[in-house]
């Protein structure tokens, strides 16, 4: 299990109120809207999300890069919800992946 950090904190609180809005009236929050139309729309909006983030970092536009980040991480975690993908197997991941070099990770995919 992963360690408590401020900003995985701040994921985790995040992720666990995605997750009351999963079968809550369409019209009670954007969130339900948008876990509403289905996994397949979240997906998308993912999508474009971080095409918008490229777009600023891009450009360097920093203030802009952080406001896209934090869409992209908002969609991302919807999107995972949307698959009942746990935020808690993610962050697992990522820790696994820490006990070995980049190099490595990437050749034992």
């Amino acid at each position: 299990m992963t360690q408590a950090t401020p900003a995985n904190g701040t994921l985790d609180a995040l992720y666990a109120t995605i997750l009351s809005r999963k079968g809550a009236a369409p019209d009670s929050s954007w969130t339900a809207q948008l876990l509403a139309k289905g996994p397949e729309k979240c997906a998308e909006k993912f999508g474009e999300e971080a095409i918008e983030a490229i777009i600023e970092a891009v450009k360097d536009d920093k203030t802009a890069l952080t406001s896209e980040a934090a869409d992209v991480l908002y969609h991302l975690l919807v999107m995972l919800a949307a698959r009942d993908v746990p935020l808690s197997d993610v962050m697992d991941e990522l820790s696994r992946r820490q006990s070995q070099s980049g190099l490595a990770e990437k050749a034992s995919r």
